[in-house]
């Protein structure tokens, strides 16, 4: 025994060492002259690491490895395809699953109503959507009121806008029929203590969108799928987070009551309040010839408007890719709209994905015939339904969907006027028709206007692009 070890323990295991250890520095020393020439720089690092690397897989692998020409396992390149695929394909299921996971989110703070008397959607099939454009005050300052267009305090709620988007996704097609908020309905409890038997349909929102609902079925035969409510406040917060509308006004135009002040005709951008005064505009007038004319169509000629800038926020919001833009145009819809609770993620989803190529320009709006009654009991002025226009407009848009009216509204006589048997027809009203006899509702003019007896067709604005 040397040194106090059994013959034969360290001497093997030394020896292995030693040619262990020769055969690295060997290599190490190789690599070591290349670094220490410096003529060759990073080249010869390679070059060094490549042969230790090659020295090294071969004491490893032995024979069971061919090499190739580049000392790289044979499948190498198949090995990286495979890896970059899987990359893809996992970077791929984050990036959707977490546009999902966000939309889950802003899908959330959505607020959300119960509408207990609509009808379920059939999925894929035609469906009919409520939009209502509240004048509700709540929850704003007094500032913000007045800069709404109220000089004093208004309570409760009524449906300055009241439309019937009628969808179709087979054929991605989009048809809107509003009905005017002086029209005369029949009242359902229990708005009939309050308002009376007749009054008119935006009444009966003061209820709630539930109760329209329940009032646009029974008096028109209209099935309801959905339920949308935009406040003031959210229609404002949706134009100016897209950055805008764009309208061409012939005239300069002003509205007093609802904050409209167009200085200069021409093109151009509004934000949105303007939008804002523009849409609820029921007094327009415009500066032609040296003077101001007065639109005495009121609240038809608001609704004509009204579908232009559907159009124009349509193209604001079709033109704009920026995912910034997107972000904070989806951030606004929580603050001021209301959905209905059986409005679900993956149906409004399926909705972009199958309108996203929608052109805004095939937006077909129309709106309910009616005609004027002035001196309604104490209603005063208000527009009565005009048969049988009206139910042939409806049969044409809603076709078999509707079902027979329970309290159909009432003629200029008090009495119900339930709608007559028509057929469909192919051809279609124009867009923005209000039926024959619809003219006005309105009050006066204000002193020192000119009163336009035949409005010419082209004092309304039109869309146009600013970019």
């Amino acid at each position: 025994m040397a040194n106090g070890r059994p013959p034969g323990d360290g001497s093997d295991r030394s020896s292995r060492r030693i040619r262990g250890r020769t055969a690295n520095q060997e290599g190490l020393s190789d690599l070591g002259r290349q670094m220490r020439a410096g003529e060759a720089g990073a080249t010869a690092n390679e070059s060094g690491l490549r042969s230790l690397g090659t020295r090294v897989d071969a004491a490893r692998a032995g024979s069971r490895s061919p090499l190739r020409r580049s000392g790289r396992p044979r499948w190498s390149a198949r090995k990286k395809v495979v890896v970059s695929l899987l990359s893809v394909l996992i970077l791929l299921v984050a990036v959707i699953g977490g546009g999902y996971g966000y939309l889950w989110y802003r899908f959330g703070q959505i607020n959300k109503i119960h509408i207990s008397d609509e009808v379920a959607a059939q999925s894929g099939a035609p469906f009919t959507m409520l939009v209502i454009g509240s004048d509700t005050r709540v929850g704003e300052s007094s500032a913000a009121a007045k800069a709404f267009g109220s000089a004093s305090a208004v309570t409760g709620q009524r449906s300055d806008v009241d439309q019937l988007w009628r969808v179709t996704p087979a054929t991605k097609q989009i048809q809107v029929v509003s009905i005017p908020r002086d029209t005369l309905v029949s009242m359902l409890p229990p708005d009939v203590s309050q308002y009376g038997t007749y009054n008119r349909i935006n009444s009966s929102y003061n209820t709630g969108a539930n109760q329209l609902v329940k009032t646009i079925t029974a008096n028109f035969g209209i099935p309801i799928n959905h339920v949308v409510e935009v406040d003031f406040a959210g229609f404002e917060d949706a134009v100016n987070a897209l950055g805008g509308i764009s309208l061409d006004f012939p005239y300069p135009a002003k509205d007093a009551y609802s904050g409209l002040d167009i200085t200069t005709p021409g093109c151009q951008r509004l934000n949105g309040a303007q939008a804002l005064a523009v849409a609820r505009a029921r007094h327009y007038q415009y500066y032609e010839n040296g003077y101001w004319h007065y639109d005495g169509t009121s609240d038809l000629g608001r609704i004509q408007r009204q579908d232009i800038f559907l159009k124009a926020l349509m193209s604001a919001a079709k033109s704009k890719v920026n995912p910034l833009t997107v972000n904070a145009f989806i951030g606004t819809l929580h603050e001021g709209i209301t959905i209905d609770d059986g409005f679900g993620i993956n149906e409004l989803i399926g909705l972009a994905l199958t309108f996203h190529s929608f052109d805004p320009a095939a937006l077909g709006g129309q709106t309910l015939p009616t005609q004027p009654v002035n001196g309604f009991g104490n209603l005063g002025d208000v527009l009565t339904v005009q048969q049988p226009e009206a139910q042939q407009m409806l049969v044409n848009v809603f076709g078999s969907s509707l079902t027979t009216p329970t309290s159909p509204p009432p003629d200029a006589a008090g009495s119900p006027n339930p709608p007559p048997a028509v057929t469909p027809t192919t051809a279609a009203p124009p867009a923005g028709a209000a039926g024959t006899g619809a003219t006005s509702s309105a009050t006066s003019p204000p002193a020192g206007v000119a009163p336009a007896t035949t409005a010419p067709p082209s004092f309304d604005p039109t869309t146009c692009s600013t970019t």
